[in-house]
């Protein structure tokens, strides 16, 4: 009997195939082709999105298969090569690429298209984990900080160009998570959670101005940040706030025997004025659809035939499903063509309707389920790079999960972003099963002599 034990803990020590990650997501590519299959059926176009679709399963499978057979190790070794690939595929798109939706982004391979993105999102997190496991003793350094910025920065620049601020709105708090698996100084990783809360924040309260000026009429504070969006006047005596206030914070600390040496001051009010900047940039490149969606979250009430019509529309959807829902082919608002983009950004609008509070709590389950099995896969990896770069592709997904969840409760605002496995779109599914497969192949050499 104790020979028994032994043996079965044996083989399940040695299994190279986490079937709980596979099990997870064939059950989500299977939710995600019915569901699809549901919202684009009595469309125009639906047989095309159905046939580019049902060619986009097994290719995915392939890349599950791929990233988990591939050694993973490979990536880190060969992280120059991957890294010209990706920055290659970025710039072609610009080049050879066809425009949609203002967005220079997908390639056109006959009758199916490729979004580079989508595929460069998981190339980045590799090259980023290569490059924290190979600076893990200089990591609370700001050096590595500055070349780790430096070797990102040419990828961003590339999607901003397409532009597709919805990878940078994946990408970039992922990477913050992956600096903060890696043991990042606590002092640099609320610099930058200083640098893009700055960015952010500064065109989402422009928005604000523009939705309500009234406001701004009758609030010097709000009229002044208004004005900072064109006036270089406003601009230079908001940089002197900014200076004028961390040194009086740093002043009173003193007062109190908190010491803080006055460069880490410079250093944080370089950083807020450095988001500023970037916020300025970003809400020059937003394009118009890209405006109505923040306008949306922060009001959706306000405009519900225009900006807010969306948000709305999907939220109805999720209630009319009630707890059980209304059954596949059977959900009104959105077959009626209530919901918008229902096969892609709004496919949870459509799942909750047809199958209720029931089946979308099963979906959530099955993505928290994989966010558990890539996390504790993390910890059985037999080296600092497979480490991290399950902590990188378990923030990659987490972030799909808060905003995809999220933006129908109106806790985010929509980005069109995607819900992996579920919504309509090759280059993501593929990208989804190849970034699974690699944490499959982590745990396969879990147990290799690095």
């Amino acid at each position: 009997m104790l020979g028994k034990l032994y043996t079965s803990e044996q083989s399940i020590k040695r299994r190279k195939l986490d079937y709980i990650i596979l099990a997870a997501v064939s059950l989500l590519a299977a939710i995600g082709f019915f569901i699809v299959l549901s919202a684009v059926s009595g469309l125009s176009y639906g047989a095309g999105v159905i046939r580019t679709h049902v060619i986009a399963l097994p290719v995915a499978a392939g890349a599950f298969i791929f990233g988990w057979l591939f050694n993973y190790q490979i990536y880190n070794e060969q992280c120059k090569v991957l890294y010209g690939i990706i920055l290659a595929m970025l710039a072609a798109v610009l080049v050879f690429g066809v425009v949609s939706r203002g967005s220079n982004s997908w390639f056109k391979l006959g009758f199916i298209s490729l979004q580079p993105a989508e595929l460069c999102r998981i190339a980045t997190i590799l090259i980023a984990a290569s490059f924290l496991s190979r600076n893990y003793q200089s990591i609370k350094e700001a050096k590595t900080l500055v070349l780790f910025a430096l070797l990102i920065l040419p990828i961003f620049a590339l999607i901003m160009k397409q532009p597709d601020f919805s990878s940078i709105v994946v990408t970039a708090p992922a990477l913050l998570l992956l600096l903060y698996a890696a043991g990042v100084n606590t002092f640099y990783f609320v610099l930058l959670m200083a640098f893009g809360f700055s960015a952010a924040l500064f065109p989402i309260i422009w928005t604000f101005i523009a939705l309500h000026p009234e406001i701004a009429e009758n609030n010097a504070f709000l009229y002044a940040i208004g004005q900072m969006s064109s006036s270089w006047l406003y601009i230079a005596g908001f940089c002197t706030a900014v200076i004028a206030l961390c040194f009086a914070v740093w002043y009173a600390l003193r007062q109190f025997r908190l010491y803080i040496a006055p460069v880490f001051v410079l250093i944080m009010s370089g950083v807020i004025i450095a988001g500023f900047f970037s916020g300025l940039f970003v809400n020059k490149q937003m394009k118009n659809y890209q405006r109505k969606r923040v306008e949306a979250f922060l009001a959706p009430n306000s405009d519900p035939k225009g900006a807010g019509y969306n948000v709305l529309q999907a939220q109805i959807a999720m209630g009319s499903g009630g707890v059980l829902g209304k059954g596949f082919f059977s959900g009104t608002q959105s077959r009626l063509g209530f919901v918008p983009e229902r096969h892609t950004d709004f496919i949870l609008a459509v799942l909750g309707e047809e199958t209720g509070l029931m089946g979308t709590l099963f979906v959530l389950s099955l993505y928290i389920i994989l966010l558990w099995r890539t996390a504790y896969i993390a910890t059985l990896a037999s080296d600092r790079y497979g480490y991290l770069v399950c902590c990188g592709i378990f923030s990659i997904f987490f972030v799909y999960m808060i905003f995809n969840f999220g933006m129908l409760i109106g806790i985010v605002p929509v980005a069109g972003i995607p819900l992996p496995f579920i919504s309509y779109g090759g280059s993501n599914l593929v990208a989804s099963m190849w970034a699974f497969g690699i944490v499959e192949s982590v745990y396969r050499r879990r147990l290799s002599i690095i």
